[in-house]
C-alpha cells in the first residue's frame, strides 16, 4: 500500500472548526437571549407570587412560575443535548399526591426540580452575559484558540446542567419505589379478587352442595326404616362423599396457588418439577436447576420466580401451540436467572394489560428484568433476572 492509499485508510479526526464547533458557538451566543428571557420571568412571577402569597391568589401564581421555570429547565435540557451532546435524561412529571388545583399547587411548590429550575434561570443570565461576551470576543480577534475556550465553556455549562436541571438520585429512586408500590399494590388486589373467585366459585359451591346433600340423606334416614330407604341414604352420602372429596381438591389447587407446601420444604427445583410434570405441553416440559451451595433464595424471591414459571408454563400450554418446552434455573453471582422456552408458534409480547406486562411489572417490583424474545413463528425464550436478596432481606 502506498502512502497516499495508506492517508485515506486512516479514520478521518473532527475538524477543529468543524460543524460540531459551530453549533456549540452557536448555543453560547444564544445563551443572553435565552437566560434574558428566563431571567424576567422568574423574577416577575416569583416576585408576584410570594408578594401576594398573604392573598388566595398569590400561591397558585407562585406555582405557575415554578412550574413555567420547569418548562424552561426542559428547553434548556434539550438545547444542551442537541448542541453540547450533554446525556442529561429527562426527569419524571411532576407527581401530584391530591387531585385538584390546590393538589397541584402543593406539588408545584414542593417540588425540587422547580426551584433548582428558577435558581437555574437566574444563574444563567449570568453565565450567557459572560459566554456571550467571551464567544463574541474569541470570534473577532481570539478564533486560534476559539475551539478550546469553546469546549471548556461547554463542558462548563454541561456541569451546570446537570447539576441544576436533572432529577437527583434520590428523586428517581422515590419515583420507582412509588411506580413499585402501585405494581405491588395491584397484583395483591389482582390475588386478592382471584383468590375470593376460586373460593366462591368452587369450594364453596361444592361445600354447599355437600350440606344439601347431607341433610337430605338425614331427612331420609329419619322417615324410612325400610332397606330400600336406607340404600337411597347410603347413596347420598355417598355423592356427598365424592362432593368433600373434589372440595378437598380444590382447596389444595387454591393453596398452592397461594405458595405451594412443596416451595417451602423443598425448594424451586422440586417446585417447578411439579409445575412442569403437570404441563399439558405433548413433549413435556424439561427442568434444569442448578443453585449452587445450600443457600437459598429470599423466600420472596423462590415465590416469584415459581410463579413466573407457573404462569409461563400455562400461557405456553394455552397459546403456544409448542411441542416441548425447557426451564433452566441457575445463579449468577447475587442474582437468580430463569430461562423458559418452548417450541412454539411465538409472537408473545408484553402488550399493555396482557399476562406477560403483569409479570413483568411483579418482577420490576423488585428491581428483577424481563425479557421476551419470541419473532414470528417462533422459537420464544423468557429471560427473568431477580435479586438473590431482596432489598428488605439485605437491610
Amino acid at each position: 500500500m502506498d502512502t497516499a492509499e495508506h492517508r485515506s485508510a486512516e479514520p478521518r479526526r473532527p475538524s477543529l472548526y468543524g460543524a460540531q464547533l459551530w453549533g456549540q458557538v452557536q448555543h453560547l451566543l444564544l445563551n443572553l437571549p435565552v437566560g434574558i428571557v428566563g431571567f424576567v420571568f422568574t423574577v416577575v412571577t416569583l416576585s408576584v407570587g410570594l408578594a401576594l402569597s398573604v392573598t388566595v391568589l398569590g400561591l397558585p401564581l407562585l406555582a405557575l412560575g415554578l412550574a413555567g421555570c420547569r418548562r424552561l429547565g426542559a428547553l434548556e435540557r434539550t438545547r444542551a443535548r442537541v448542541a453540547l451532546g450533554a446525556t442529561v435524561p429527562e426527569p419524571a412529571p411532576l407527581l401530584q399526591r391530591r387531585n385538584g388545583i390546590s393538589g397541584w399547587v402543593i406539588a408545584a411548590l414542593t417540588d425540587g426540580l422547580c426551584w433548582r429550575s428558577a435558581l437555574f434561570n437566574v444563574l444563567l443570565l449570568v453565565w450567557g452575559l459572560l459566554s456571550f461576551t467571551v464567544t463574541l470576543v474569541l470570534l473577532v480577534v481570539g478564533w486560534p484558540v476559539l475551539p478550546w475556550v469553546t469546549r471548556w465553556m461547554s463542558a462548563l455549562e454541561r456541569m451546570l446542567v446537570d447539576s441544576l436541571l436533572a432529577q437527583n438520585a434520590l428523586a428517581r429512586r422515590v419515583h420507582e419505589l412509588e411506580e413499585d408500590r402501585g405494581a405491588v399494590v395491584d397484583t395483591a388486589a389482582a390475588d386478592l379478587r382471584r383468590i375470593e373467585r376460586d373460593l366462591h366459585d368452587g369450594a364453596q359451591a361444592r361445600l354447599v352442595a355437600l350440606a344439601m346433600d347431607l341433610g337430605l340423606a338425614k331427612e331420609k334416614l329419619a322417615e324410612t326404616d325400610t332397606p330400600e330407604g336406607v340404600a337411597a341414604a347410603a347413596k347420598m352420602v355417598g355423592a356427598a362423599h365424592g362432593e368433600v372429596k373434589l372440595a378437598l381438591q380444590e382447596l389444595r389447587d387454591l393453596a398452592r396457588g397461594i405458595h405451594p407446601a412443596v416451595l417451602t420444604d423443598r425448594g424451586l427445583d422440586a417446585a417447578l418439577s411439579a409445575v412442569a410434570a403437570r404441563c399439558t405441553v405433548p413433549g413435556g416440559v424439561k427442568v434444569h436447576v442448578d443453585l449452587r451451595g445450600a443457600e437459598r433464595p429470599d423466600s420472596a424471591v423462590e415465590g416469584i420466580a415459581y410463579f413466573t414459571v407457573s404462569e409461563l408454563l400455562t400461557n405456553i400450554s394455552k397459546h403456544a401451540r409448542a411441542g416441548s418446552a425447557t426451564v433452566d434455573v441457575w445463579r449468577a453471582e447475587d442474582r437468580l436467572m430463569l430461562l423458559v422456552q418452548d417450541d412454539g408458534q411465538g409472537g408473545a409480547a408484553a402488550h399493555p394489560g396482557s399476562g406477560l406486562a403483569g409479570l413483568a411489572e411483579r418482577i420490576g417490583a423488585v428491581d428483577g428484568v424481563f425479557l421476551v424474545e419470541s419473532p414470528a413463528g417462533g422459537p420464544t425464550g423468557v429471560t427473568v433476572e431477580l435479586p438473590w436478596r431482596t432489598r428488605a432481606a439485605r437491610s
